[in-house]
C-alpha cells in the first residue's frame, strides 16, 4: 500500500491540507507555483477576486503544460524532415534501406563506421 502524506500550504493566504501520495516537498513546490501564478494574476490589476485569478492561473499553468507537450513532438518531426534532406543528399547508391533508415532516425539502427 502506498504511504499518504498530509501537507500544509499555503495559496493566496489560505491555508489546504493536501492528501498525496508524493513526497512532501514536492507538493510544497507544487502550491508555491501555483501560488505564484495566482499573485501575478492578481498583481496584473485587472482583477480583484482570487477565485477568478485562480481560474486564470489555471489557465496559464495548462498553457505552459500543452506548450512542453508540444516541444518533444516537433523537435520529432524536425528531425525527420531533416533525416529525410538529408537522406535526399547521399548518393542513390550509398543511401541506406528505407527500413535502416527509419531505424537510424528512431535511434534503433547501430551506429559506428
Amino acid at each position: 500500500m502506498t504511504k499518504k502524506y498530509a501537507v500544509r500550504v499555503r495559496i493566496c493566504d489560505e491555508e489546504y491540507t493536501v492528501r498525496s501520495e508524493r513526497d512532501p516537498e514536492y507538493t510544497r513546490q507544487v502550491a508555491q507555483y501555483v501560488d505564484q501564478a495566482i499573485r501575478r494574476v492578481l498583481a496584473s490589476g485587472t482583477l480583484v477576486e482570487t477565485h477568478k485569478a485562480a481560474i486564470l492561473a489555471c489557465l496559464a499553468i495548462t498553457d505552459e503544460l500543452f506548450e512542453a507537450r508540444k516541444t518533444p513532438q516537433q523537435a520529432e518531426e524536425q528531425i525527420r524532415r531533416m533525416t529525410a534532406e538529408l537522406a535526399r543528399l547521399i548518393p542513390p547508391g550509398k543511401r541506406p534501406s528505407g527500413e535502416a533508415l527509419s531505424a537510424r532516425a528512431e535511434g534503433r539502427g547501430q551506429s559506428g563506421p
